[in-house]
C-alpha cells in the first residue's frame, strides 16, 4: 500500500537512490493558508547529516509544491502535489550487495514477495520514504493548528537509558548523546524510544468499531521504518495494575465551565476508541539500525553462505531522527479525524 489516510490521503511515490520522492496530499479542505517555509523547517529537523549519529548523506531535502495551492499560499481544496528530490543518491555504494541480503532489512522479504528488489538503500523500504511523510505532515498541521491541536514528540529513551516517566518531557541529551556515541565508536547501532503528546484534541474523535482512534494512531506508528511497539496511556503497565488503580474519575473541569475533566491520564486521552479531549500520551519503540560497522555473516540469493563487509552512510539511532516522523503521522491521524468529524467544510476551519 502506497497510500495513507481515509478522508486526509497521502499517496507516495519514489526510492531511496532514485531521482526523487513525493507524494500527492488529497482531501485538504480549500482556503488553508500554507507555509511553505514552516513546511521546509520540519523537513530539516528530519534530514540527515545535521545531528551527531545521524547518517551522512547530505541531502538538502528543499521541497517543491505543484500542485494544490494558489499563488498567495490557500489551499485549493484540489490534490497538492510535491517533490523532493535526491541530491546525495549514491546507487553505486549499494552494488556488493545486489545479490546478497542483509541481515534485518527488508531485502529477503522484498525479494520474496516481488521477485525483484531495488538494492539500492532499500529502494521504498528506506527510511528515506520517511521524509514524504514529514512534508505532508507538516501540510495537515496548518490544519489541526487552526482546530488548536499540537503535536509534539521527544525522545524519551536510548539504550540503557529510559525516562521514569514517558509523558513528562524529560530528556538527558548529554546522557543520549554518550550512549550513542559509544554505540559508534563500536560501529555498533542502538535502539530508542520516542513519547508523542498530542494536546488540544476535541473529544469525540474515533470511530468505532474498527477505526478506533487509538488503532489508528498504532497503524501509523508501526509503519515507520524500525518501530517495533507502540503503547498509549498507561500501556503495558495496564497488565500489572489494579482497575481501582488506573480508573480515570471523571470531574467538573475548572479550566473549562460547563465541560467535563479526569482526575488522572491513565488512558492516554482515548476510551472506547474515542477521544476524551484529554492529552493523548502514546510511545513508539525503535530498534537499533541494521546495518552495522561489522562484518555480519549472511548468504545470497543462491543460498550461499557468504559474509557482508561494513560499508555506507547510516544512523547510530535511527530514534534521533524519527521524532519529526512520529510527530507528522499522528499529524496526520488526527487531521483524518478532524475532518471526518466535521463534514469537511471550509467555513469550520476559522
Amino acid at each position: 500500500m502506497n497510500t495513507f489516510g481515509h478522508h486526509l490521503r497521502l499517496t507516495t511515490f519514489g526510492e531511496s537512490h532514485g531521482p526523487a520522492i513525493g507524494g500527492i496530499l488529497d482531501g485538504m479542505p480549500s482556503r488553508i493558508r500554507i507555509s511553505v517555509e514552516a513546511v521546509q523547517e520540519r523537513l530539516d529537523r528530519r534530514r540527515p547529516g545535521n545531528a551527531k549519529g545521524t547518517s551522512a548523506r547530505r541531502e538538502t531535502d528543499k521541497i517543491r509544491i505543484l500542485s494544490g495551492l494558489s499563488f498567495d499560499g490557500l489551499t485549493l481544496g484540489s490534490p497538492i502535489g510535491f517533490i523532493i528530490e535526491n541530491n546525495d543518491a549514491r546507487p553505486g555504494d549499494y552494488e556488493r550487495y545486489a545479490d546478497k541480503f542483509r541481515p534485518n532489512h527488508a531485502d529477503f522479504t522484498y525479494q520474496a514477495k516481488y521477485g525483484i528488489r531495488e538494492a539500492a538503500g532499500g529502494g521504498r523500504a528506506s527510511a528515506r520514504e520517511t521524509a514524504n511523510w514529514v512534508a505532508a505532515g507538516a501540510l495537515a498541521g496548518h490544519l489541526t493548528d487552526l482546530c488548536g491541536v499540537c503535536v509534539q514528540a521527544w525522545i524519551s529513551g536510548v539504550g540503557p537509558w529510559k525516562a521514569e516517566d514517558l509523558y513528562s518531557g524529560e530528556c538527558d541529551p548529554d546522557r543520549i548523546q554518550a550512549v550513542i556515541a559509544e554505540a559508534g565508536e563500536r560501529g555498533d547501532s542502538v535502539g530508542g524510544l520516542v513519547s508523542c503528546r498530542i494536546s488540544g484534541v476535541p473529544a469525540g474523535l474515533g470511530d468505532p468499531v474498527f477505526g478506533k482512534l487509538h488503532s489508528r494512531l498504532a497503524a501509523a506508528m508501526m509503519s515507520i521504518n524500525a518501530a517495533k511497539s507502540f503503547e498509549y496511556g498507561l500501556g503495558r503497565k495496564a497488565s500489572e495494575a489494579y482497575g481501582s488503580e488506573m480508573a480515570d474519575i471523571f470531574v467538573p473541569d475548572a479550566c473549562r465551565p460547563g465541560r467535563i475533566g479526569t482526575l488522572t491520564n491513565f488512558s492516554g486521552g482515548i476510551q472506547g476508541g474515542i477521544s476524551n479531549g484529554n492529552d493523548i500520551c502514546l510511545a513508539v519503540a525503535f530498534k537499533p539500525t541494521p546495518t552495522i560497522m561489522m562484518p555480519q555473516a549472511t548468504v545470497d540469493i543462491h543460498g550461499q553462505e557468504c559474509m557482508l563487509q561494513p560499508a555506507g552512510r547510516h544512523d547510530v539511532c535511527v530514534a534521533l531522527r524519527a521524532v519529526p516522523v512520529v510527530e507528522a503521522m499522528a499529524t496526520l491521524v488526527i487531521a483524518d479525524a478532524l475532518i471526518a468529524s466535521q463534514a469537511q467544510s471550509h467555513t469550520l476551519w476559522r
